[in-house]
């Protein structure tokens, strides 16, 4: 068993998540606790009824994801939030959520493990705000084609393309999650192609009106790399075992 205490404390200063601004909703950080014990982390992007359900089986495990369980803001206990609620009190299992700070870890983070899962050379911060890289940049030689499949590969699932600008692609920008409003962004400075999760319709015409290759790659499909990751290295630095939740929804 490690101590739970111990370990928001470890996740609190690696995720620097007092200096993140963020969603009011996102509440990074512990969003339940337990009695205390931990013997298992169980990782997942989403805090939802079936995730919580499964992850409550196995009494005194910490559920580590990136969309917590209070973007809503407050709400009547309630439907679905209740049984949220029972169903993790009765396994005695604690939630912990990291959104934005997990984004833009430039070690454990979605942005730069996409990046490398996609085989981009040279990653570097990009569009630094309050201190923090919103984004990830790096070098790709070959063809837009050539991305698409390597994108494929890296997310595990078809992806969406907007063929906007040249077949050759030098500089590649990645933002995952629903980043495609930062089109023109990251159009206007100067990369041949965007890499994130979803976008609004007017996205693609934006980006095919910039000259901008744009990959949709699903919002969910991008950021499971982040909490795959935290969740190793955090059994791995407590002792535990680690396990990760797939639930994926195909958006």
């Amino acid at each position: 068993m490690a101590n739970l205490k111990e370990i928001v404390e470890y996740l609190d200063s690696e995720l620097r998540v007092s200096e993140v601004k963020d969603y009011p909703g996102a509440m990074n950080g512990l969003q339940m606790e337990n009695d205390g014990n931990i013997s298992r982390v169980i990782s997942a992007v989403d805090a939802s009824l079936a995730v919580i359900k499964e992850a409550a089986q196995t009494r005194n495990s910490l559920l580590l994801v990136h969309h917590g369980m209070f973007w809503q803001g407050a709400q009547p206990l309630t439907g679905a939030f209740f049984r949220k609620i029972k169903a993790a009190m009765e396994g005695n299992l604690a939630i912990y959520s990291s959104h934005l700070p997990l984004d833009m870890h430039p070690v454990v983070g979605n942005n730069v493990l996409l990046a490398e899962a996609i085989g981009l050379e040279s990653v570097r911060p990009i569009l630094v705000k309050d201190g923090w890289a919103t984004g990830i940049a790096g070098e790709w030689a070959g063809s837009r084609d050539e991305l698409a499949e390597a994108v494929k590969r890296a997310v595990g699932r078809d992806v969406q393309v907007c063929p906007g600008g040249n077949d050759r692609v030098s500089s590649v920008a990645v933002i995952t999650g629903g980043a495609g409003s930062e089109v023109a962004k990251i159009a206007g400075l100067g990369f041949d192609a965007f890499v994130t999760g979803e976008g609004a319709h007017w996205s693609f015409i934006e980006s095919e009106e910039r000259g901008l290759n744009t990959f949709y790659a699903g919002h969910y499909a991008t950021e499971t790399f982040g909490v795959r990751r935290l969740g190793r290295d955090l059994a791995g630095e407590f002792e535990l075992q680690s396990v990760f939740l797939d639930r994926e929804g195909g958006l």
